[in-house]
């Protein structure tokens, strides 16, 4: 396209090639993760360091904390998460449990809004983690609120490893859950993702009924048993979905 400024494009790929298991790169390792010659990282590198994104000691690149000022640009400009925010904090206190809500990007789950109520049972419930969907109570969610053919379009190209012992990898069984979810309203995803986390989540949808983002409450295995999460939690997360379908 003709209005598209490459240079930013790949500027943003750059940044986006450092992560919590590879926080400092070379040159050639972030032009192996971006495609880019390596002359082309090594511009692309310097011109972040240049403008304080990132920074160098001997041949390895990090990122600064500068680089949050673009994930608060989102978080303080966006719609969904001030409005979702408040009543995510209500929720989880009321439970005292932890609460997020996310939406899905690329075949993942991207947290938007998070609570943790005293109850910090996993590091990716904060804004801006991003995880698997498939594997996950609101990605479940999300995925249910697709369109049938792109549910199947995303199964055809989904590469499954298991994260835990009890992460489902059988895409027809995983398809299952998919279509339970969709039918019952909710999901439940007992330690897929991480051991020792259960979580039930519900569709957030506007006035038009289309599933816009996903809510969630997170607790640890060894306080609530998977039996009791949808008696003691589903309640509390239907009356805020509820609240917000006239929001949002």
């Amino acid at each position: 396209m003709r209005d598209i400024i490459a240079g930013l494009d790949k500027g943003l790929q750059v940044i986006e090639a450092f992560d919590q298991e590879r926080s400092r790169l070379t040159i050639s390792e972030v032009a192996q993760r971006t495609g880019l010659t390596r002359a082309a990282a090594r511009r692309y590198l310097i011109t972040l360091t240049h403008l304080g994104y990132a920074k160098h000691e001997d041949k390895l690149f990090s990122l600064t904390p500068k680089v949050l000022r673009l994930g608060h640009s989102y978080l303080h400009s966006a719609r969904l998460p001030r409005i979702v925010q408040p009543l995510l904090y209500r929720l989880a206190y009321s439970l005292q449990e932890a609460a997020s809500a996310g939406v899905l990007e690329d075949d993942q789950l991207v947290c938007v809004a998070a609570v943790s109520a005293g109850r910090v049972v996993s590091a990716t419930l904060q804004p801006g983690t991003r995880v698997p969907a498939f594997c996950t109570a609101n990605g479940r969610v999300l995925l249910a609120g697709l369109p049938q053919s792109q549910i199947e379009v995303y199964l055809a190209r989904l590469e499954i490893e298991p994260v835990t012992i009890h992460t489902i990898v059988n895409k027809d069984r995983l398809s299952m859950e998919i279509a339970r979810t969709r039918a019952q309203g909710y999901a439940v995803v007992d330690q897929e993702f991480e051991l020792g986390l259960r979580t039930i989540a519900v569709p957030l949808r506007n006035f038009r009924g289309e599933t816009v983002a996903a809510m969630n409450v997170s607790v640890h295995a060894g306080r609530m048993p998977v039996e009791d999460i949808v008696d003691r939690c589903l309640p509390a997360l239907l009356k805020v979905q509820v609240e917000l379908s006239s929001l949002l």
